[in-house]
């Protein structure tokens, strides 16, 4: 069993188990047609549930060739141009390519003494994007496992830094297209969701700054503690960006910790022209990005960002046996002295190999034209009796809703969008995503693939359409 062991004496057979197990995803996505079979559950969980795990294989090739009928042949694959299902990027060879250093070294980032070049890289990625956040020169960060994780650690320093110790005095602000992890994160820090204030939201989407006034002002009058407020830089069902500048004046007015969640709109750092979009994010105590979203990195790769390095303490705890007290006098490098996770992958180095490649305009070009995409595909919409269409796209992602020629209840329109998004996907001719917008059922393009063009957009509304008619035929016949 030795054999399997990777190091000097096995490095050859690492290089042919590697390189086949390459070439064999290499030719799945040269010949990937659609982004999706179409399997269910039920076709799928049988076949897995076969495999005996007791019973190895022992030879890599056969292992692969089994993983063909478990994994790849099914997989849902994101490079394909038909995919616009969720916030999941094509990732870029640079990064994948880190991922395949990082995984066979297998560096820890808690400690020096486990990664030492990676511990100063990771810690040059943070330095570079507080840099483009323009968090000033105190500011610092950690690599996350992604927005959630980072969302709860900046809320966990903004209880920290509240002027009380009484948590039910604590309150949170945030619109109400926030990430649903805001809510998870007061559970978690024993605030309890009551602590989210949720604000309204204008026909753009966006934070109302005048009704979070208000409630900021509500808020002291009751003699409770306004412990953070959440902005959104790229909210998950309509990527809007709330007006930053706005709640960075009312952070500061009522002494609240301010919060950027940029996970999904931290691509606009690197854009070439819309960098502007995210003017206010440099006031933010702290912000969350995901790489692995608008950077085209594969997952994980996300960070969380603060103001004040020092206020990185409050995730401190120091163990003999890891990175004792000792260490910080000596000026020793420990990453785990500021994050919530011990043992953690070297995920900083996927970026980082992605900028010496491709540079940080090479990346912010592809999400412009994501970007771009969005407003070819909300003119296609907008000029489409078929549909309604929600809102303007700030960066890449359109709300929509099929709306038949005949006029029908509002209840068969949300079950004809349901069913239009679930026999696409059965098809596997495309991915779309779906929400509930007042209460009714749409759909959605999350547009990250610079590769998927108009003609596709038109395509899959056509599909749509014509799913969503033959369920409405088949209601009335039935009817």
């Amino acid at each position: 069993m030795r054999s399997h062991l990777l190091n000097d004496a096995t490095a050859e057979s690492y290089r042919r188990s590697v390189t086949e197990g390459v070439e064999r995803v290499a030719d799945k996505l040269a010949a990937t047609r659609r982004p999706f079979t179409g399997v269910t559950p039920a076709e799928l969980a049988p076949v897995i549930d076969a495999v005996d795990l007791d019973r190895p294989l022992g030879d890599s090739s056969a292992a692969l060739d089994e993983l063909e009928s478990v994994y790849l042949r099914d997989a849902v694959y994101f490079h394909h141009p038909r995919y616009l299902g969720h916030l999941n990027c094509p990732v870029v060879i640079p990064a994948v390519l880190g991922e395949a250093v990082l995984s066979a070294v297998n560096s820890s980032l808690d400690t020096w003494d486990q990664s030492a070049g990676g511990t100063l890289i990771e810690r040059k990625i943070v330095d570079w994007t507080c840099g483009r956040i323009g968090l000033g020169p105190a500011a610092d960060g950690v690599f996350t496992s992604g927005g959630t994780q980072s969302n709860l650690q900046a809320l966990l320093l903004a209880r920290e830094e509240a002027k009380t110790t009484d948590l039910s005095r604590l309150r949170i602000f945030s619109s109400e297209c926030s990430h649903f992890s805001v809510q998870k994160s007061a559970t978690l820090l024993g605030l309890g969701q009551d602590a989210v204030v949720s604000i309204p939201v204008d026909r753009n989407k966006r934070m109302q700054s005048v009704v979070l006034a208000a409630e900021l002002a509500a808020c002291r009058a009751e003699g409770l503690v306004p412990m953070a407020i959440v902005a959104t830089a790229g909210t998950t069902d309509f990527g809007s960006i709330d007006p930053l500048p706005e709640i960075a004046a009312l952070a500061d007015e009522y002494g609240a910790w301010m919060h950027v969640d940029a996970a999904y709109g931290c691509g606009l750092l690197a854009s070439p022209t819309r960098r502007h979009l995210l003017d206010g994010i440099e006031r933010a105590d702290s912000v969350t990005v995901d790489f692995h979203k608008s950077f085209f990195q594969p997952v994980s790769s996300s960070a969380v960002l603060v103001r004040d390095g020092g206020t990185l303490r409050h995730a401190t705890y120091h163990a003999d046996y890891l990175n004792p007290a000792r260490t910080v006098a000596e000026r020793i490098p420990n990453q785990v002295d500021k994050s919530l996770q011990t043992t953690r992958r070297f995920d900083a180095l996927k970026l980082w190999m992605t900028l010496r490649v491709m540079g940080a305009d090479g990346v912010g070009q592809l999400f412009d034209e994501v970007c771009d995409l969005a407003a070819e595909g909300f003119a296609l919409l907008a000029a489409d009796p078929r549909y309604d269409v929600v809102v303007e796209p700030q960066i890449s992602t359109l709300v929509y809703r099929y709306i038949p020629e005949n006029v029908t209840s509002p209840e068969d329109i949300d079950r004809a969008n349901l069913h239009a998004r679930k026999a696409l996907f059965a098809s596997g001719e495309a991915v779309v995503a779906g929400t509930k917008v007042d209460g009714r059922q749409y759909l959605k393009f999350t547009l990250l693939n610079p590769e998927t063009t108009a003609a596709d957009i038109a395509a899959v509304l056509d599909l749509i359409a014509g799913y969503a008619e033959q369920y409405l035929g088949e209601t009335l016949v039935h009817a």
